[in-house]
């Protein structure tokens, strides 16, 4: 047995795991977050991202004892309570999901998106920085308008106007 500490959702966590337990696994089954998904087990379709010390990573093919002592933001740890991050709003608001298997992935790639490109992103941007992030149910065009919106509500700091349904 391994033991790791580190910063989940900003709450300190630490457990005893067998050295072998993915990241993913850890915030599954140890700490019961299970909006953070397991898709393919390859690192292909990113339905396992979260956010490792603010930059996203695939949960599924990252060790947990590999991110001892680091702070891991997961798709529960946008939302502020009740109030969800202008992201999140985003993809509710602009239908930028179907099923919802793939999207607190789509989710944490495209706040990493902001972060790393600002919030002024242009639809072929966002195309190109979704490789990565596969979608079973949609043709992504509501997924690239959710994040546009939300790229520009996180840019003022509100959530996103809601648009008439097209």
């Amino acid at each position: 047995m391994a033991t790791v500490s580190l910063t989940v959702n900003g709450k300190a966590v630490t457990a005893n795991i067998d050295p072998r337990t993915l990241l993913v696994q850890f915030l599954r089954e140890n700490l019961r977050l299970t909006g953070t998904h397991v898709g393919c087990d390859t690192s292909q379709c990113g339905a396992c991202l979260v956010h490792l010390d603010g930059k996203a990573v695939k949960s599924c093919t990252t060790l947990a004892v590999s991110v001892d002592g680091a702070s891991v933001t997961t798709i529960e740890g946008l939302a502020s309570g009740d109030k969800l991050h202008p992201m999140q709003e985003a993809f509710r608001e602009h239908h930028g999901l179907q099923c919802g298997f793939c999207t607190p992935g789509m989710i944490m790639s495209a706040v990493d998106m902001v972060n790393r490109r600002g919030h002024d992103i242009d639809e072929k941007t966002i195309r190109e920085d979704l490789d990565g992030n596969i979608c079973r149910c949609t043709g992504y065009h509501n997924i690239v308008k959710a994040i546009a919106a939300g790229a520009e509500a996180m840019g003022k700091g509100a959530a996103p106007a809601r648009q008439a349904a097209e």
